[in-house]
């Protein structure tokens, strides 16, 4: 009875979560300019968006920030986590804690602490501010995923590369690093799409020429009901499910196969 009861608690909040994403999408093939009620089914939405200047120029920025912000999460994460793993020193468990914190921390206190700190230090907003305020909250999962594969290595991988002459950088290069590559890809998946998703954040350290395309999105909703936003939030989403599901494919192998390089 408890069983039944708590799997329909959980059907009950997942249709809740679920549900208003679903009408959204099937809405997006709405003839009604109004999109109140359904009067026939068109393609039109995604053909006046694809013709939208502004919302490909937003879509181009957030492309470049979501790229930028993987590149440096993947190279920051990467080495932290391997500095943590390889190196034992007194401030190594507050070094964790403060690099946890963004992931926890919600998302407008990370957003106007950063602008009183970019305003405070003269740097004026940007792409510049956006991808280090993305990568804030992004690097510390990249630098989580490969933590957890670095604790399944056999530190006799490495050993055996140094006793075979390698350089301690070229065993990392060779040996640690295609043992690591699943976590990496992972955490970099799920830094794209914190990135390509993220709106708080961008809202408080963008200036008008790198808006991204949440923040457009954001501005037509404001104005009223329009039924572009519906296609635009429809491959969004569709966007987004294809990289967390990649993601945590990734990271089932990973998980999987713990001593596989």
């Amino acid at each position: 009875m408890v069983e039944r009861g708590l799997r329909a608690w959980t059907l009950a909040v997942l249709a809740f979560l679920y549900l208003p994403i679903a009408v959204l999408v099937v809405y997006s093939f709405n003839a009604s300019r109004l999109n109140v009620s359904w009067q026939g089914f068109t393609f039109d939405w995604y053909r006046q968006l694809a013709m939208n200047s502004p919302l490909r120029q937003a879509a181009w920025n957030s492309l470049v920030v979501a790229l930028a912000t993987t590149a440096l999460s993947v190279v920051i994460g990467t080495g932290g986590a391997w500095l943590l793993h390889r190196h034992r020193f007194p401030a190594a468990r507050l070094i964790q804690t403060l690099v946890a914190l963004p992931m926890v921390m919600p998302e407008i206190l990370l957003g106007i602490s950063l602008l009183v700190l970019f305003a405070t230090a003269g740097v004026q907003l940007g792409f510049t501010t956006v991808i280090i305020g993305h990568v804030t909250f992004s690097f510390p999962f990249v630098l989580v995923a490969v933590q957890a594969r670095l604790r399944g290595m056999d530190p006799a991988l490495e050993e055996a590369a140094l006793d075979l002459g390698a350089t301690p950088w070229r065993a990392f290069r060779l040996v640690i690093l295609p043992y690591l590559r699943p976590a990496i890809a992972a955490g970099g998946l799920m830094a794209f799409t914190l990135s390509w998703d993220e709106l708080i954040v961008t809202f408080f350290t963008a200036d008008a020429a790198s808006a991204t395309l949440p923040l457009r999105i954001f501005g037509l909703a404001k104005v009223g009901l329009n039924p572009m936003i519906n296609a635009l939030s429809a491959l969004f989403v569709l966007a987004t499910v294809a990289f967390v599901l990649f993601s945590a494919r990734l990271r089932r192998d990973a998980a999987a196969n713990p001593l596989s390089p």
